[in-house]
């Protein structure tokens, strides 16, 4: 027996010009999805990207504290950083077709 379909709660209705359809098809179809979940995953994205960037941030006088300290000490160098610094990029190398 087939499952229904469940229902939208909001449908959201909108006018593009032709190339930005293009674009979006194109996009969603790489992604081997269809418009509206493109559209809507982007959509979600892209007002989560706002809503962290604007939302404050709360913490206890402690957490406070310990943030500051652990950014106002002196730099401790990771080992793992460094030597990924030192590397050479694969377009400096020659090497980026074969990803070495």
């Amino acid at each position: 027996m087939p499952i229904a379909a469940q229902r939208k709660e909001h449908p959201l209705s909108m006018r593009l010009p032709d190339a930005d359809i293009a674009i979006i098809d194109r996009a969603a179809r790489l992604r081997g999805r269809s418009r509206t979940d493109f559209v809507r995953d982007a959509a979600v994205r892209a007002a989560e990207d706002v809503l962290m960037a604007t939302s404050p941030l709360r913490m206890s006088a402690e957490g406070f504290d310990a943030f500051m300290s652990a950014v106002s000490g002196p730099a401790v160098v990771v080992p793992e950083m460094e030597e990924l610094f030192s590397r050479a990029a694969p377009w400096e190398t020659g090497n980026a077709a074969s990803g070495n």
